[in-house]
């Protein structure tokens, strides 16, 4: 089972905003959260990133928009318009000191929020492991410096998250990160570019890393070069954009010694992100001797997140995580 994103994805901001309006499918967030069976979100325990309103605000503010995307096999939450970027937590029962943060993909034009983030959660908690789900900035939604967007709130979520260690009750050694798609570019870009100066700085958390210990990438877009995602590419950082830019925020190609090891998940029937920006990240991983582990399906198509059937050997890659991660800085 793949989730068909196609009709979203496909065209980016653009044609997402068009395909909603035509459909009628976007609703007022008290809304879809009153209908039956409507998941949990955002979690009661969250935190903002940036205090006031986030730098490079556009006038008006964003218009938070909710989406129950009607799943040929189940209904999942997608959501827009991010005016206050914030962090929601999910504690396990039994915390076990390890914790990442989750960023759901969405082809950066909305927030695949339950599939790439809730399930996960639930998932993961399960194994001890602290949860902090991601809602981020989306470039296109007239933020001033769009291309840095998305990683000035990842790296502001991973500081904001170490400096609350002993609350969390992790270990901010063990925090790492898991992306999913688009949300798998900017965990990769995360684990490039963790101490590139994006933002300035705001308060003493700023002075802390933002590198994850490990990084899961799952179906990621991980380059701009010709095999990428158009439409991700175009959203973050515009149409026509000049190649030293693509180059910048290919982050296969900013790989080094100092990146995390990595855990990929790619399908090769994927039709939406093509397998080759797992293998570009995999070739330049092992060029940088860095550890990586891959899991390639023959089957699995796009956005599958955690609901492959159970006869697909792919299934097992959350189990395989949860096992990797512990050897690797989890």
């Amino acid at each position: 089972m793949s989730i068909e994103r196609r009709t979203f994805l496909g065209g980016a901001a653009a044609m997402l905003a068009a395909s909603v309006a035509e459909a009628q499918d976007y609703k007022d967030p008290a809304v879809v959260a009153a209908e039956p069976g409507a998941p949990l979100w955002p979690a009661k325990e969250r935190f903002p990133l940036w205090p006031g309103i986030p730098p490079g605000a556009p006038s008006p503010l964003p218009r938070p928009e909710w989406q129950m995307y009607p799943d040929p096999t189940y209904r999942q939450l997608w959501v827009k318009g991010i005016a206050m970027p914030e962090v929601s937590v999910f504690r396990p029962a039994l915390p076990d000191g390890s914790a990442m943060l989750v960023i759901p993909g969405g082809g950066y034009a909305f927030i695949a929020v339950q599939n790439e983030g809730l399930h996960p959660a639930e998932r993961f908690n399960a194994d001890g492991t602290t949860v902090f789900v991601l809602s981020y900035r989306l470039p296109g939604e007239g933020w001033a410096n769009r291309t840095l967007v998305p990683l000035s709130d990842a790296q502001r979520a991973m500081r904001l998250i170490r400096a609350r260690a002993a609350d969390f009750r992790i270990d901010p050694n063990r925090l790492g990160v898991l992306g999913f798609s688009a949300g798998g570019h900017l965990a990769a870009d995360l684990s490039v570019s963790y101490d590139q100066p994006v933002y300035a700085p705001v308060d003493a958390a700023d002075r802390l890393s933002a590198r994850p210990a490990f990084s899961g990438l799952i179906y990621p877009v991980a380059t701009f070069q010709s095999f990428t995602h158009g439409g991700s590419r175009d959203t973050l950082l515009g149409p026509n954009a000049p190649t030293a830019l693509l180059h910048a925020r290919s982050p296969e190609l900013h790989i080094t010694s100092a990146t995390p090891p990595s855990f990929v998940v790619h399908a090769f029937d994927d039709g939406l992100v093509p397998i080759d920006n797992s293998l570009a990240w995999i070739a330049a991983a092992r060029a940088a001797k860095l550890p990586v582990e891959a899991h390639l399906l023959t089957v699995g198509g796009h956005g599958f997140g955690l609901h492959l059937p159970r006869d697909n050997p792919g299934s097992r890659w959350p189990d395989l995580f949860a096992l990797w991660l512990r050897q690797h800085g989890g």
